[in-house]
């Protein structure tokens, strides 16, 4: 290996890099159409699967959430036609291609011709935001192109009746679906253009496949609304429904009752718009006579200024008004007078000595009561205080003992008996009685009997 040699030397990641920004390069978006093989949907929600036909296949992958907005449910051995960019993944070395939509293989050929056809009317312009016309507020008559027995008209029909019953909506039959729809869409419109009767046309139908949808996807459609004098509302499937009509439309509406909505006023926000606007008018009205009156007013008094006579009569009634109000004034001053003077005549009449007299008399009669009272009450009070001591000395007294049947045992100098150590044999003791005093004599137990 020669110098020159080992400066050129990768490693395989190097040459993986390499390799997979050619393909990028190369191949920025294919279409693929192959049979689906080995199936795979992890827990993560990408999908993994190959692309295969009698002698080759292409590993592919579709990350989430490209692979939950599929149609159809992938599945071994289905035929479909997918679209992605073609890569390599550098840890194993394997190129693949990572799509970003796969249809069914039924619906390829259709798609590949939507896609071609949308690419070339796109260049000529017709798909432009700056062509499209705006809608009319309140359309007077509304031209309903679709097919008569389908549930598009009934939807239409229904909201328009709800929102706006004022608007007028014919229905011009056609078919929506089929080889010979296009030519009697085409016709349709362009008749209903040149009449000058509509002041805007909605084209709808239902939902359905690309192929059921086929017929709004005609050229010659696609160029008669473009041309057509009238704004043109598309409304054709569901709302991930897509077809040539809704993009050369002045307006693309997702559902045919959306259309609807779209294209005629609410009753209700217009009857709330009528009560605001009849309000502030009538606000309007009343400052403008306001404004009207005072000018007249002012008016009027600077003509009145002007004439002598009305000015001396002027003058005649502030007269006339002061001396009422002077006359008010003094008759409201006179009676306050003569509510002063009556209360103070009630005021002297109450304050006269003889009423004053009789009611220190009679508030000397009952000082003089106050004494004998209070004697009274304190000769009571000391009497049961006298007496509840009497029942205290009693219940301590000897003599109330003695009167229950007790005695007293004192020797003759007086000294009271308490225990029989202080008696000796031969001592005189006297026992003091309720009803007098008995003489004792102390023996000695053991002792003979003196008798």
């Amino acid at each position: 290996m020669t110098p020159d040699d080992s400066a050129h030397v990768l490693t395989p990641s190097q040459l993986n890099t390499l390799a997979r920004d050619l393909l990028e390069d190369t191949f920025p978006a294919v279409w693929v159409e192959g049979e689906l093989g080995n199936v795979s949907r992890p827990s993560s929600g990408h999908l993994y699967f190959v692309l295969k036909d009698e002698r080759a296949q292409v590993r592919c992958a579709m990350f989430k959430p490209k692979s939950s907005w599929l149609k159809f449910v992938p599945r071994e051995g289905l035929r479909v036609l997918a679209r992605g960019r073609l890569t390599l993944y550098e840890a194993r070395g394997e190129y693949q291609l990572v799509l970003d939509h796969m249809e069914e293989a039924g619906e390829g050929a259709l798609r590949r011709a939507f896609e071609e056809l949308k690419a070339r009317l796109a260049a000529e312009g017709l798909f432009e935001a700056a062509r499209k016309r705006p809608l009319p507020a309140f359309p007077r008559r509304l031209a309903v192109i679709t097919s008569p027995t389908g549930a598009a008209v009934r939807d239409v029909l229904s909201v328009l009746a709800r929102r706006f019953g004022l608007v007028d909506a014919e229905v011009l039959p056609v078919q929506v679906q089929g080889a010979t729809a296009a030519a009697q869409i085409v016709a349709m419109l362009r008749r209903a253009a040149a009449s000058g009767r509509y002041d805007v046309i909605l084209l709808t139908r239902g939902g359905g496949s690309l192929e059921d949808l086929w017929c709004f996807n005609d050229e010659r459609l696609v160029r008669a609304i473009a041309q057509s004098p009238v704004p043109v509302v598309s409304a054709v499937g569901h709302e991930t429904d897509f077809s040539l009509s809704d993009f050369v439309a002045d307006l693309r509406a997702p559902t045919p009752s959306v259309a609807a909505e779209l294209l005629v006023p609410s009753r209700d926000d217009l009857q709330r718009r009528l009560r605001a606007l009849h309000a502030r008018l009538a606000t309007l009205h009343a400052q403008r006579l306001r404004g009207a009156m005072q000018r007249a007013d002012r008016a009027g008094l600077r003509l009145n200024a002007m004439r002598p006579q009305a000015r001396l009569e002027a003058l005649c009634r502030r007269q006339a008004e002061a001396l009422r109000r002077l006359s008010a004034a003094w008759q409201r001053r006179l009676e306050q007078e003569r509510a002063r003077l009556r209360h103070g005549g009630a005021v002297l009449r109450a304050s006269h000595p003889r009423h004053r007299l009789g009611r220190l008399r009679e508030r000397l009669a009952a000082i003089g009561l106050r004494p004998q009272a209070a004697v009274a009450r304190r000769v009571s009070h000391h009497a049961l205080q006298l007496r509840g001591l009497a029942r205290s000395l009693e219940t301590v007294s000897p003599l109330a003992t003695v009167a229950r049947g007790y005695a007293i045992v004192q020797h003759e100098d007086g000294r009271v008996v308490r225990s029989v150590l202080d008696a000796a044999p031969g001592d005189r003791l006297r026992a003091r009685l309720a009803d007098g005093t008995l003489p004792l004599r102390v023996v000695d137990p053991d002792a003979e009997d003196p008798t």
